[in-house]
């Protein structure tokens, strides 16, 4: 089966390339990438090609000419940038989805597109969220979401197109850094302290969201769509988290590492609000249940692990 990945040079593409080739062979990964400074870095370690998700004669030539099975579609602005500039922001993230989910029917292919914490909204339990409950989303970024999980189901249940989804947390990474996320500053936090010492935090200290660290984030994408579908009670999306902590419980573990560290709050007030929207934290029991979701890292593991993988890509 040769893979597709679409929106590969972003934070979770950077990662999940390797993850693919170590899982399927080398070169049955595709990396994929508008920007084609994203493209030069990815062709240094795989199979690496120039498109734009919106233009569907390029896409498809690309799905046909790879022979592409499975396709997984990480295009998409996240949720403090595409505030800035909601039009856009609908035209990419529906747009790549929907000529995704086209083409997947098109051509048989499987499909992944990642959901979000941000599909959820005031009216949503934040405490224990339910796997299936009220999803009214106040951001362009969530309401595009909800509409991708929706359209998902369509094609799964109109066309049987095999589309899965998780509804990802926040990430945290030491590999390619976020880009506009609501969530970035938990791993903004790590460069800033081991390069300066001190790190201002947009987001009020007491506000829980849930998280995952990488390695768990890329085992939730392979492992949902290798599972028997029979499995499947629902499909788009699962709810997947690992840890909820808050910025004062973040900070605190690394200063318990780095007594020197200084932490102070400038709270914007656009990250504020879509911050209180989200979960404190979510129920993944449909996950753990339907295909076997069993995260590993926990808060203090993550600490560890990102101070010391930054720390040696900062004094490379």
């Amino acid at each position: 089966m040769n893979i597709l990945v679409v929106g590969a040079g972003g934070q979770i593409g950077t990662e999940l390339i390797p993850h693919l080739q170590s899982l399927y062979g080398e070169d049955n990964v595709i990396a994929a990438d508008l920007k084609k400074d994203n493209v030069l870095r990815l062709g240094e370690s795989c199979r690496a090609i120039t498109l734009d998700a919106l233009d569907m004669k390029s896409y498809r030539e690309v799905v046909s000419n790879y022979g592409i099975g499975r396709i997984y579609n990480l295009v998409a602005l996240l949720s403090a940038t595409g505030e800035n500039n909601p039009q856009l922001a609908w035209e990419i993230n529906m747009g790549a989805l929907l000529n995704s989910l086209e083409l997947a029917r098109e051509f048989n292919c499987s499909v992944f597109t990642p959901s979000s914490i941000g599909a959820f909204g005031h009216s949503t339990p934040h405490i224990n969220t339910p796997q299936d409950t009220v999803m009214r989303p106040n951001t362009i970024y969530g309401v595009c979401k909800v509409a991708g999980e929706l359209l998902s189901d369509y094609y799964y249940t109109r066309f049987g197109v095999d589309a899965r989804s998780v509804r990802f947390p926040g990430i945290i990474s030491n590999g390619a850094l976020p880009g506009g996320g609501t969530t970035d500053y938990a791993v903004e936090v790590f460069y800033e302290i081991l390069k300066t010492g001190h790190y201002t935090c947009p987001i009020p200290e007491n506000t829980f969201m849930d998280m995952l660290y990488m390695p768990d984030a890329l085992n939730a994408c392979t492992q949902l769509m290798d599972c028997d579908p029979a499995n499947l009670v629902h499909r788009n999306s699962f709810n997947v988290t690992a840890m909820s902590f808050s910025p004062k419980e973040l900070f605190a573990a690394i200063k318990s590492r780095i007594p020197s560290a200084t932490f102070k709050y400038e709270v914007d007030p656009v990250k504020d609000k879509i911050s209180a929207s989200w979960p404190d934290s979510m129920d993944d029991s449909c996950a753990r249940k339907e295909w076997g979701w069993n995260p590993t890292w926990d808060l203090e593991l993550m600490v560890d692990d990102m101070l010391k993988a930054i720390s040696a890509k900062i004094n490379r």
